[in-house]
């Protein structure tokens, strides 16, 4: 942790190719700088420029006066190596590099001497082929993204870097929180495992999710993750799993995505959740920040519709989970406020007669019920219910129940109003998702990480008897 505390932790950030271009990546990562509220000293770098931004320039890096722990890089390639050989004597620690025109353009060789000279320093190098980075903790949008992250508890690594922006904004628009987002473009040194490591003892990460087309060093990366998911859970969306894919992988990043076998063997041994999709990525990531883990496996769902319960009771046992009848407790409790005609097996459905009332006492009573350790609430917009309101009973239903103490998934299917509810329980920290197939796949996610997570403290345990 200690070997890049300085580079999501650094007391001053230096922007050299800062310009006073608005547009212009120089110019966007300085603002972003200083209007995400960076705390320490920010030194631009511009021989052309007294002052960008209010704030006074610099010709270079050896010019700056006070320490410099992080250098972010945005000028032509060509200049690079010039520019590390000042980090290197100004005793720079990191260095961000934004440019292009590296190894994935076929230029190896640049690439090999801009890291055997931060070798030389005993600098670490973030890139290049880069959008920057962030880190909300210390109030850090070094990226040419957009600015206003949401500060929580997802680290988002990305090799790809306008998809990486483009997720940035919709972090944004979905209200999900982001512990970090870490553009490793061509990872000439800096990598995966290096920020597992990071993420692994962080305190403001409670799940790490990674975009990949390739690893540096597998091995490495099979043990490092390993020992992360013992922590917390680590979500990969592994690009390249065609010979299509792998080959558009290779022509962008220089990344080898290699044998798609290979690393899901990789991925199951260490513990790794693998989503096929952007979206299921993101779903998941979203109920691992903001729940706690089930004690057990007595899953209940609630419904208001049969359709929907039949689909999530269909995605769960694709899953390997397979709902048993509920407690005789809970359905006792149940049978006092539904139609006589309301199904108490699992799913529960109160039928389309349920009202926001109904929900409210449903939802809290399985909260506060010990013998249910998870719950799965699905509502199909009725003409009895608004959306909103049911959505405001399970948040008050949560909150007098002595908030989530377990993990809970909900499901709002309808149309604008739908989309409301949803938004008012993604506020409240409650995730919610337009279909029951998401919401189910979200929490079979949060069992699939523990069986997985037990299997690699067993194989760790193994291999200590040897």
């Amino acid at each position: 942790m200690s070997e890049l505390r300085d580079l999501f932790n650094p007391r001053s950030i230096a922007v050299v190719g800062a310009s006073r271009t608005p547009g212009k990546i120089g110019y966007e990562v300085l603002r972003n700088l200083i209007e995400y509220g960076y705390e320490g000293a920010i030194y631009p770098v511009n021989p052309k420029a007294n002052e960008i931004l209010g704030v006074k320039c610099y010709p270079s890096l050896l010019a700056i006066p006070g320490e410099v722990d992080v250098a972010i890089i945005s000028i032509p390639a060509k200049f690079v190596p010039e520019v590390l050989e000042e980090a290197g004597k100004k005793g720079v620690k990191h260095v961000v590099i934004i440019t292009s025109g590296f190894k994935e353009i076929g230029n190896v060789e640049l690439e090999n001497k801009i890291v055997e000279i931060a070798k030389r320093y005993g600098m670490r190098i973030l890139g290049p082929n880069i959008f920057g980075y962030v880190y909300t903790p210390a109030k850090i949008n070094a990226t040419f993204g957009p600015r206003d992250v949401i500060p929580g508890g997802i680290a988002f690594i990305t090799q790809s870097g306008a998809l990486g922006i483009a997720l940035m904004g919709m972090t944004i628009l979905k209200g999900m929180g982001i512990s970090a987002i870490v553009s490793v473009g061509n990872k000439a040194d800096i990598e995966d495992a290096d920020l597992l490591e990071f993420f692994e003892k962080d305190d403001n990460t409670k799940v790490v999710l990674i975009y990949m087309e390739g690893v540096v060093n597998g091995r490495r990366f099979v043990k490092v993750a390993a020992k992360t998911t013992l922590r917390k859970p680590v979500i990969v969306i592994k690009s390249g799993r065609t010979e299509a894919g792998a080959k558009a992988a290779a022509s962008h990043t220089g990344a080898l995505a290699g044998n798609v076998a290979i690393y899901m063997t990789a991925f199951q041994q260490s513990g790794v959740l693998v989503a096929k999709t952007v979206e299921e990525a993101f779903d998941w990531a979203k109920a691992f920040s903001w729940l706690p883990l089930p004690k057990g496996d007595r899953l209940v769902v609630i419904t208001n519709g049969g359709g929907a319960g039949v689909q999530t009771t269909d995605t769960l046992a694709e899953n390997g989970i397979l709902l048993n009848p509920p407690p005789e407790s809970l359905a006792n409790e149940i049978r006092k406020f539904v139609p006589p005609f309301a199904s108490l097996a699992n799913p529960i459905d109160m039928t389309g007669m349920a009202t926001e009332d109904m929900y409210y006492k449903a939802v809290r009573a399985a909260m506060e019920n010990p013998e249910v350790d998870s719950i799965i609430i699905l509502y199909c917009h009725t003409v009895i219910t608004d959306p909103v309101g049911v959505a405001s009973a399970i948040i008050r239903a949560s909150k007098d129940a002595g908030g989530v103490t377990k993990p809970v998934v909900v499901s709002i299917i309808g149309g604008r109003e739908a989309a409301d509810a949803i938004k008012m329980l993604t506020q409240n920290k409650i995730p919610a998702y337009p279909t029951p197939e998401r919401a189910a796949s979200a929490m079979a996610a949060i069992y699939k990480y523990i069986k997985l997570r037990e299997q690699v403290k067993l194989r760790l345990q193994q291999l200590e008897k040897l």
